[in-house]
């Protein structure tokens, strides 16, 4: 006989305000739902450029939201800021969360490396990628993922600077967007920003391109679940909840 897991509870550290209602969307399509902290950070300057992101990823950044996090009794926790987190490399990655484990003594990941581990988990050999971004940043994603063996056949980007107007795209924009760069050779196409809107659409998002998508939103909260052991089968949040052996 099946054993119920207990709900999870997640936190996540999320650098301003754009599509951070997700999360919490997100936990109410999981079975059980899941409890779900999320916590603001701070940034110098909301925009899509090395420079920025650097700062918005940093150490001290991630220290204070941890800090709001303290005492919170979650089981895992993510930074959830794509860009803020590869345009690092995989040392600045590793710092993040060996940082973020240190402090809040639970298991850590970053969105960047969520999406690594999402497109192995679906057994995905080549990709495409619908960035937001702008071109420089759109290329570090692409660089990223080629230390994972993760071919990208195709990538573009939109070369939006601010997360504030992403948050802002509808479903519409949204749909139009992944449809536009899917791809015949590509296993799955990778929407990477975390300021995008997606968890209200994933099934739609699969049901138009005919490929599994994957959203900067859905792959943070499935490393969450991954890493505190409550991963479990789902639907509705596309193929990569339901690749996920039932027990």
């Amino acid at each position: 006989m099946s054993q119920t897991l207990p709900p999870a509870r997640l936190g996540f550290l999320y650098p301003g305000h754009a599509a951070e209602d997700d999360y919490p969307l997100l936990g109410t399509m999981v079975e059980p739902p899941a409890q779900v902290t999320l916590i603001h950070t701070d940034f110098f300057e909301d925009a899509h450029t090395v420079e920025a992101l650097s700062e918005m990823g940093s150490i001290g950044r991630l220290s204070k939201g941890a800090e709001a996090l303290a005492g919170s009794q979650i089981e895992s926790v993510m930074w959830t800021s794509t860009s803020a987190s590869f345009v690092l490399g995989l040392d600045g990655i590793s710092k993040q969360i060996d940082a973020l484990e240190k402090m809040l003594c639970v298991p850590a990941s970053t969105t960047a490396m969520a999406f690594a581990r999402a497109v192995k988990a679906i057994g995905a050999e080549t990709v495409a990628i619908a960035a937001t971004y702008p071109e420089e940043v759109a290329q570090r994603f692409r660089q990223f993922l080629n230390h994972f063996d993760i071919s990208v056949v195709h990538h573009a980007n939109r070369g939006i600077v601010t997360a504030a107007e992403v948050g802002t795209l509808g479903k519409h924009d949204v749909i139009n967007f992944a449809l536009d760069n899917t791809r015949k050779d590509a296993d799955v196409l990778l929407i990477p920003d975390t300021a995008l809107h997606t968890a209200a659409w994933l099934t739609d998002l699969e049901k138009a391109t005919g490929k599994p998508v994957l959203t900067a939103n859905q792959v943070s909260f499935w490393e969450a679940l991954r890493l505190c052991g409550k991963l479990t089968h789902q639907s509705g949040l596309g193929r990569l909840f339901e690749d996920v052996p039932t027990q």
